[in-house]
């Protein structure tokens, strides 16, 4: 594990009766009320059910951001852990059923973000939810970049730890960091700005560093190619990026163009034209270096995906899942890629983070980490 000094739970005494604030990530996707990704939720499970073994009273908290409620998180749960849904948070209601608790029973608090105090990391609110419990355990790694009240204010009033989805999540993006050569590093999406920090790191790390998806647009317009009404970002300098042997990016793209989606060389790309994709070709002209790689870290899509741009990361994705290398992915498009083809066995590890995930790769680190590692001295 990189971080060595992270508190875990399996270190951590659990007794029957020992009240347990667990911060997970349920912010998955429902449609009609029904859940539509399920990957962060079960795989959460472990951590919970470790718990309810101890007899702790178990206190899930979480946030969603595609609905006002938790309400069909918990329907599907229910499913997994007999659980007791708790809204609103604070109520005469709310305050009886968790006192009511009894060992080894689990609730789960309505959606966070419906307490304003959530994304300010606001003090009171940090240390209600501390109020409710004798221990912390953080084992939501995919919002651990949020310095938010639930992540990382908790930890300055209670004693902390990381659950072992956390655990996992740290132990196994640490081996990117010092990966067995040759590394083939992917990376798509958009916001190059944001990813810079990343892309510098890696450019010592890797050997072989594939840039696709709208991120690859500004290495076309940084290397004097049109790219027409392509996404890009703002003006940035990446003329070292773009210029650095290692770095690939598609030379045949998918443009949209009068109504249609065709592919054509990169060098063919017209004014009126917009990028949607890598073409699934090209993809396949990555396959000896797939194939030479030891180590393969993804992160993102090759095109516009949720658009309908998704032949060049279905494909990348069939390629990566029949390699012998250790694969390591994350991101949420990019699992989607896997999920429709039900590759998901076929990677050595699967992230639950796609922003968190990017973040510890370029820092090491991420603040509900570090909140764990310095918990304050109202502990």
């Amino acid at each position: 594990m990189q971080n060595d000094n992270i508190p875990l739970l399996r270190n951590t005494s659990i007794t029957p009766g020992t009240r347990v604030l667990v911060r997970v990530d349920f912010n998955v996707p429902t449609e009609n009320g029904d859940v539509q990704g399920e990957f962060r939720i079960l795989r959460s499970l472990k951590t919970i059910n470790y718990l309810r073994e101890q007899k702790a009273k178990v206190i899930l908290v979480s946030h969603i951001e595609s609905t006002s409620s938790l309400e069909p998180i918990s329907r599907f749960l229910e499913n997994y852990i007999p659980h007791t849904f708790i809204t609103p948070l604070k109520s005469a209601e709310s305050e009886e059923a968790l006192c009511d608790m009894k060992n080894g029973d689990v609730v789960l608090l309505e959606n966070i973000r419906h307490e304003s105090g959530e994304k300010k990391n606001d003090q009171a609110l940090a240390q209600f939810l501390a109020s409710l419990a004798d221990v912390y355990v953080n084992d939501a790694f995919s919002v651990s970049h949020r310095t938010h009240a639930s992540v990382v204010g908790v930890p300055q009033f209670l004693p902390g730890c990381a659950g072992f989805l956390l655990e996992e999540e740290v132990e196994k993006l640490s081996r990117a960091l010092t990966p067995e050569k040759p590394l083939l590093f992917i990376l798509g999406g958009a916001k190059f700005e944001t990813k810079l920090p990343l892309i510098k790191k890696f450019q010592s790390i890797a050997d072989t560093l594939v840039i696709g998806g709208a991120l690859a647009n500004d290495v076309y317009k940084a290397r004097g190619l049109h790219v027409g009404n392509s996404l890009v970002s703002g003006e940035i300098d990446i003329a070292d990026i773009a210029h650095d042997e290692k770095v690939v990016v598609p030379d045949r793209v998918m443009v949209r163009r009068e109504g249609e989606s065709i592919g054509v060389a990169v060098t063919d790309v017209n004014d009126e034209d917009s990028i949607e994709d890598a073409t699934p070709d090209w993809i396949r002209g990555l396959a000896d270096t797939i194939e030479q790689a030891k180590t393969i870290l993804w992160n993102g899509p090759m095109g516009k995906y949720e658009s309908g741009g998704k032949e060049g990361t279905l494909e990348l994705a069939r390629l990566i899942a029949d390699s012998e290398a250790y694969s390591i992915v994350g991101g949420g498009d990019t699992l989607a890629a896997i999920a429709e083809h039900d590759l998901e066995e076929n990677f050595n590890f699967i992230s639950t983070g796609g922003g968190a995930m990017l973040d510890f790769l370029a820092n090491g680190t991420l603040p509900g980490i570090d909140a764990l590692m310095n918990q304050g001295s109202n502990v």
